[in-house]
């Protein structure tokens, strides 16, 4: 659910003549367009084919191309529809879901059955590497019923569980080549897929190649023929050249001082994607200064995020509100959010007792970090703290975040789907594993109204216990919202229907190509 994950290695990438990349001492040449070959360059790389094993953002867009699910989002409405299973029924108490699945086959050609449905739910839920089992948390027993019929018993009625059945790694592998190849084995190279496209060549650190599986349930997809190669180059200048020079048709996470270029190109559609992303500031609880309520308060009347969020990004995105993403489900638009006074929050520190405290902020190397600590820093300076920037890389970052060895950190994170219990789960709850994203944030009362929100199926009861936890946490700067930021991906002209879903799901399937 965030953005500085550990296994997102970068590459280094430059234009040469002849359009040759340089990557990590590996070399490849990118002709011009082909009109059977789609090409997407991104900074986050795939280290893994396993839908269980990572959740990295350039292995959760490999695999929505590679693997179905039993439900699927529709990309315009984002509304949940039939995937795997056609249809589906709910128990009376809201703890049984069975699912009846269509006529379906793996890549392979072998047919997919309820008890690789089962097989790869309690991989999610029960295995020791799986990446992220909190979606099937709620979840007592898989089992399958007959080869069409998957039944899955809840410990208790839990309202998201739909929506959980749709996130990234649900999707569907084989049980019986798993078994055959061993598991490690299974997902090398080739793995045998459900989805859309299944992998043609792999070259870890360089490129992913897939194209359309033949056997994939949904006729007439991929509407394109074109085989589809997924690019790391971690330079934004790298990635807007190569586009730039028709040499490559999608560049995704654009800098912010790049869009009004791109946008005057004329050539290129440069679009501002919804999403569920939400940069804010992390802050300690368990050490002082942070641990001290009037002290957050005071960190967080200082910062003026309506000008970091003009600064930072050129005004493209929205300053928050709460501590929830603007673009879930029940989110409070109404709410006042912090005020910025930066009088009040001299007033608050001195009361705090902390002022004059150094203040440590993590940061690391990337600009947007560099910025926003270096405007963090000039604003907590000016309330009377001693902010000092600690620059550290990636791994460092997480390993002092995940200890709680550090004061102030910002970083960003999405929410998976537009149903707010997972974002809770894993930002204000103290309860639910994630230590409310490492600032070890804890209040029984919201953990109380976490649970209360999963087992309410009344939608206006839920959008009450949402606004309260938005309400209580943004009060108590659990941690201070900074700004609601889309996904800015340029497109060249000739795909249509292709667009990265605020899941951070490519609908190439639904692609197709002009001249």
């Amino acid at each position: 659910m965030n953005s500085l994950s550990g296994s997102r290695k970068r590459v280094a990438g430059a234009v040469l003549h002849g359009a040759v990349l340089v990557a990590m001492g590996l070399c490849w040449a990118v002709p011009a367009f082909a009109n059977d070959v789609i090409r997407v360059v991104s900074p986050y790389q795939t280290t893994t084919l396993d839908p269980m094993r990572s959740a990295a953002a350039g292995n959760i867009e490999t695999y929505g191309q590679l693997y179905s699910r039993l439900l699927r989002r529709n990309s315009e409405t984002g509304a949940l529809e039939p995937g795997l299973a056609e249809k589906w029924e709910i128990s009376p108490d809201g703890k049984t879901y069975t699912f009846h699945l269509r006529d379906a086959q793996f890549s392979d050609g072998s047919p997919i059955t309820a008890a690789d449905v089962a097989f790869s739910l309690d991989r999610i839920r029960s295995d020791k590497k799986s990446a992220y089992p909190a979606p099937l948390g709620p979840v007592e027993s898989v089992t399958a019923a007959d080869a069409k019929t998957v039944v899955i018993t809840l410990k208790s009625a839990f309202a998201p569980f739909l929506g959980n059945a749709e996130i990234w790694n649900m999707g569907i592998v084989s049980k019986a080549d798993v078994g055959k190849r061993g598991e490690e084995a299974a997902f090398a190279t080739v793995p045998v897929t459900s989805g859309p496209y299944e992998v043609k060549q792999w070259k870890p650190n360089e490129k992913l190649v897939l194209e359309p599986n033949p056997h994939y349930w949904r006729n007439g997809y991929p509407k394109s023929d074109a085989t589809v190669e997924l690019i790391e180059i971690a330079s934004p200048e790298t990635r807007i050249a190569m586009l730039k020079a028709g040499e490559i048709d999608v560049a995704r996470a654009v800098p912010w001082a790049q869009i009004d270029e791109l946008k005057a190109t004329g050539t290129v559609d440069m679009r501002l994607e919804p999403s569920t992303t939400i940069y804010m500031i992390l802050l300690n609880h368990k050490r002082e200064p942070f641990s001290n309520l009037k002290a957050r308060q005071a960190a967080g009347t200082a910062i003026d995020n309506k000008a970091m969020a003009a600064a930072i990004t050129r005004g493209y995105a929205e300053p928050a509100n709460t501590t929830l993403p603007g673009s879930i489900d029940f989110h409070d638009k109404h709410y006042p959010g912090i005020p910025h006074d930066p009088a009040k929050a001299k007033e608050l520190l001195a009361e705090s007792g902390m002022a004059g405290r150094e203040v440590k902020i993590l940061a690391t190397a990337d600009a947007p970090s560099q910025q926003t600590a270096l405007l963090i820093q000039a604003q907590w300076q000016a309330i009377g703290l001693k902010p000092v920037i600690v620059n550290v890389d990636t791994g460092a970052w997480w390993d002092a975040t995940g200890k709680g060895d550090y004061d102030a950190a910002a970083n960003w994170w999405y929410n998976e789907t537009t149903d707010p219990d997972l974002a809770v789960r894993w930002a204000v709850c103290g309860s639910c594993g994630s230590n409310s994203y490492s600032t070890f944030y804890a209040n029984p009362k919201v953990d109380t109204l976490v649970e209360q929100g999963t087992k309410e199926a009344d939608q206006a009861k839920r959008a009450e216990i949402y606004k309260e936890i938005q309400k209580i946490t943004t009060e108590e700067v659990a941690q201070i919202p900074l700004y609601y930021a889309p996904n800015a991906v340029a497109y060249s002209k000739r795909l249509q229907g292709l667009k990265l879903t605020p899941a951070l799901q490519w609908t190439l399937e639904e692609t197709s190509l002009g001249h």
